[in-house]
């Protein structure tokens, strides 16, 4: 198939998704987005590789094209940002099978037309191996841009959801297949596989003036909550590690610790935000009567530089590193 050829069927699988302000998309040299006035442009930028951020036997294609749009959605998301217009980049050997990419894209169609995100356009280049870089512009009022720099001591630091679902995910797909089939641990494999980034609830909790600063946690808790008090020049103290129920489940039957899932697994992408004390038990009423998900207490901000538990132990950033 003609590079020509395989931009005509990624721009067939992808029509449809909402492009009201696209008034050139894919076909043309770029792209032309007309903006909304009074807004600001969120920008993020996310690169996906084959055995380093996926691996085809561990889910299918559709979910590999979910989950590289995910990654930069819920960026956006931590940000109090909607996504509006995403670019994406896919390398690939010259034997790869055209079948498999066009269902890879169809994963990316399926969650991009939830998000209201159009998909203006990318490029294609042989590889080595697979890998997508995703571009993905969101945009959001001046007042409501959520930072990780805005931290104060005494702030309640919360999630949007418990953790630990997508490391328990991946060990059943690659190392516990006779635990992969068990109805009861499919939230694992879809929260490995198919991860929901809050998108309505990153909008929600950045309108807030008592929202102070917000991180998505895609590399775990143990790294993100320290980026966000390095970035606020602030420390931590963690009393509770929201686990998901169903991973402590598995973690019971394959003898893991959960808590090590929730702190280090990463990829759960909830998102973690400093709120205002004063006003977080009501602000927490408002955001489940809103959302329908409950805001989980992990700990406060403190006025040090150490991110630690309640009893005094240090927690250091061992989730995920693409260096180490």
């Amino acid at each position: 198939m003609t590079e020509d050829a395989l931009v005509a069927q990624i721009r067939e699988r992808l029509r449809g998704v909402d492009a009201a302000r696209l008034s050139v998309g894919i076909g043309d040299d770029a792209a032309v987005w007309q903006p909304k006035a009074n807004n600001r442009s969120v920008i993020t930028t996310d690169a996906m590789v084959e055995g380093v951020h996926f691996r085809r036997d561990a889910m299918p294609p559709e979910a590999i094209g979910h989950r590289v749009l995910a990654a930069n959605l819920s960026d956006i998301a931590a940000m109090g940002a909607r996504p509006v217009l995403a670019t994406i980049a896919l390398g690939f050997p010259p034997e790869t099978d055209t079948d498999w990419l066009l269902r890879c894209y169809d994963g990316v169609a399926a969650l991009a037309a939830r998000a209201h995100c159009t998909i203006a356009g990318g490029d294609l280049t042989r590889a080595p191996a697979i890998l997508f870089s995703v571009t993905v512009i969101g945009e959001v009022r001046a007042s409501n841009v959520t930072l990780r720099s805005g931290a104060r001591p005494g702030d309640v630091v919360a999630l949007t959801g418990p953790l630990g679902a997508s490391r328990a995910g991946l060990l059943l797909a690659l190392d516990r297949p006779d635990l992969a089939f068990d109805p009861a641990f499919a939230p694992l494999l879809a929260a490995y596989r198919t991860p929901e980034p809050r998108l309505r609830e990153g909008r929600w909790l950045g309108a807030s003036r008592h929202v102070h600063a917000m991180i998505d946690t895609s590399d775990g808790l143990s790294t993100d909550l320290g980026r966000l008090c390095a970035a606020s020049g602030t420390g931590a103290e963690v009393d509770a590690i929201p686990v998901h129920a169903v991973a402590r489940a598995l973690a019971e039957r394959t003898g893991d610790d959960p808590e090590r899932w929730a702190l280090d697994g990463g990829e759960d992408f909830e998102l973690l935000a400093a709120i205002d004390r004063h006003a977080f038990g009501h602000l927490a009423n408002r955001f489940h009567a809103h959302t329908g998900r409950t805001l989980l207490r992990v700990g406060r901000i403190t006025g040090g530089a150490e991110v630690r538990f309640a009893d005094g132990i240090a927690i250091a950033p061992s989730g995920w590193d693409h260096l180490r």
